[in-house]
C-alpha cells in the first residue's frame, strides 16, 4: 500500500514541475527604472539645449542682418550729407572772383570732405551773370574756378585732384533780369568726378 503513494506523490510533483503556474514577469528593479528616467532627462536635456542654441543663431543671424541693413542704411544718409555739402555753391560779388568770408566757411567744409576722402576728385565751374561781353564773362567766370581751387590748394588738398571750367554766362540759374537773379548766377558749382561713390563723413 505503501508504493502506490509514493508512485502517486511523483506524477503529482511531475505535473507541477512541468505544467503549472507559469512564473509572473520580473518587475523592473528601481535601477532600471532611474536609468531609463535618466536617460530621458539627458534627452531632453540635450533637445532643449539644441532648440535654445537654434533659437539663438537664429536671433544672431536676425541682428547681423539688421545690423547691416542699419549700417548701409546709415552709409547712404552720411554719403548724401557728404555729396550734398561737396555739391555747395559759393557765390561772388559783382565784377569780383575773390572768397567772401561766409564762403571760406563753406570751403573749409570741402577741405575736411576731401582730406577724409583721399580718392575724391572734383571739377570746379565758374560762372557769371548775363552782364558783359561772353568773353569777359568766361575769363571771370574761371577766375572765380581757379579762386576757389587755390583756396582749398593753399588748405593741403592736392591740385591734381581739382579741374576747373568756366561757363561765363552761358548757364544762369535764373534766367531774370535784375539783381536777385544775378546775385545766384554769380557762382562756382562743385562736381564730383570721381571716389564719391561711398563718402567718409569728416
Amino acid at each position: 500500500m505503501k508504493r502506490p503513494s509514493r508512485l502517486l506523490l511523483v506524477v503529482a510533483g511531475l505535473s507541477v514541475a512541468c505544467g503549472g503556474k507559469k512564473p509572473e514577469p520580473a518587475t523592473p528593479t528601481p535601477q532600471t527604472a532611474n536609468a531609463d528616467s535618466a536617460a530621458a532627462a539627458a534627452k531632453a536635456r540635450q533637445d532643449s539645449i539644441a532648440a535654445a542654441e537654434a533659437r539663438d543663431r537664429e536671433e544672431a543671424d536676425r541682428v547681423a542682418r539688421q545690423r547691416t541693413a542699419d549700417s548701409l542704411a546709415a552709409l547712404g544718409k552720411t554719403t548724401d550729407a557728404v555729396r550734398a555739402m561737396l555739391t555747395t555753391m559759393i557765390h561772388f560779388d559783382y565784377d569780383k572772383s575773390n572768397i567772401r568770408p561766409d564762403d571760406a566757411g563753406v570751403l573749409d567744409q570741402k577741405i575736411s570732405i576731401l582730406q577724409a576722402n583721399p580718392n575724391l576728385k572734383i571739377r570746379i565751374a565758374g560762372h557769371c551773370d548775363e552782364r558783359g561781353s561772353d568773353e569777359y564773362n568766361l575769363a571771370l567766370g574761371n577766375r572765380r574756378a581757379t579762386s576757389a581751387k587755390q583756396y582749398l590748394v593753399s588748405h593741403g588738398i592736392d591740385a591734381g585732384r581739382i579741374e576747373t571750367q568756366s561757363f561765363g554766362k552761358e548757364k544762369p540759374i535764373d534766367p531774370g533780369h535784375n539783381e536777385q537773379a544775378w546775385s545766384q548766377n554769380r557762382r562756382d558749382e562743385f562736381e564730383i568726378l570721381s571716389g564719391g561713390d561711398a563718402l567718409k563723413q569728416p
